[in-house]
């Protein structure tokens, strides 16, 4: 039903204001009042309305100047707007629609056939929000890791080079560590892939657990291999977070029939310090320093880190 759907009265008449509120409040919408397009502007600043029914003829701010205002604002939903007027002529009609009403309905009107068009009106703000959800489903699943739930190597492949190109263009430290599991195809093997999708997700937690919220970020690279983003990080920094991902990963196992499976990871780290425009520092080429670093670090120990930062560093007299 309507059960306490916000509507926003906008009529300057107090006896017709009430009126109206009395109506909709009656058939279960939640109902504020202005007298004013100029009030139901400040009103619009300290909560949202996805429904405003609004008098064309008002003083200070009338209901075809409010339309105007509500489309000019920046909100997070759609505004369905319900113009009142005694005006019925086709010119007028038109220049309502024009400044963004959605509906029309001439004065006087029957009480049922308002209810029946605001009630018009919340369905199509339901679909227009149940068409946003699925939208925004959509997007997630086109960025994120199904089994883990962080970005995936679409995003990782569009998002990483601006935030390279970024950190070059306001002289700011960057770094990136690659890292993967260790003994990987072995716990696969040897217990089954649901222990290894498990391997997998402890071991995001651990490092999602220990990055900056809302700065670093991590991607799947692809199999047992992650990126951790680590902006405004010089390669060392980039290193000594590498070293708090180890040891708290080292402390994590995950329990497969009543035995613990210790988790350890390698990692590669390289980054730049305020380089200067440079289209030889790359997505490819930054990614390519990591994987060297994560090759050596496992050839020579599992479970270690290897950093090699980018060459072409300037000095703070440099720049």
């Amino acid at each position: 039903m309507n059960s306490g759907y916000p509507v926003l009265i906008v009529e300057d008449h107090p006896a017709l204001r009430r009126q109206l509120e009395l109506t909709l409040e009656k058939a279960g919408f939640s109902v504020t009042a202005a007298e004013n397009g100029r009030t139901a502007l400040e009103l619009f600043k300290e909560r949202f309305f996805p429904i405003v029914l609004t008098d064309w003829m008002m003083p200070e701010m009338d209901g075809i100047q409010l339309c105007a205002a509500i489309r000019a604002l920046p909100t997070d939903g759609y505004i369905y707007v319900v113009l009142l007027t005694a005006k019925s002529a086709k010119d007028d009609i038109v220049t309502g629609l024009r400044s963004g009403a959605d509906d029309f309905l001439t004065k006087p009107f029957h009480p049922a056939e308002l209810i029946a068009r605001l009630n018009t009106a919340k369905r199509i703000l339901e679909l227009e929000h149940s068409l946003k959800r699925a939208n925004e489903a959509i997007t997630a699943l086109s960025i994120r890791d199904p089994l883990t739930g962080i970005y995936n190597r679409n995003y990782l492949n569009d998002h990483l080079p601006r935030e390279i190109k970024r950190a070059q263009k306001y002289l700011r430290s960057f770094s990136i560590v690659l890292c993967d599991i260790d003994h990987f195809k072995s716990i696969n093997d040897t217990y089954g892939h649901l222990a290894g999708d498990r391997a997998l997700v402890t071991f995001v937690e651990c490092i999602s657990s220990s990055i900056r919220l809302d700065v670093d970020w991590i991607a799947r690279f692809g199999g047992d291999e992650f990126i951790v983003v680590l902006p405004e990080t010089t390669a060392e920094g980039g290193g000594a977070a590498a070293e708090r991902f180890a040891r708290i990963i080292r402390q994590r196992f995950i329990e497969i029939e009543g035995e613990q499976i210790h988790l350890s990871a390698t990692f590669g780290v390289t980054g730049f310090d305020r380089v200067s425009i440079d289209e030889s520092i790359d997505f490819n080429t930054l990614i390519g320093i990591a994987d060297r670093c994560l090759y050596e670090a496992k050839h020579r120990e599992k479970g270690t880190v290897r950093i090699e930062p980018w060459r072409r560093a300037l000095s703070p007299a440099a720049s």
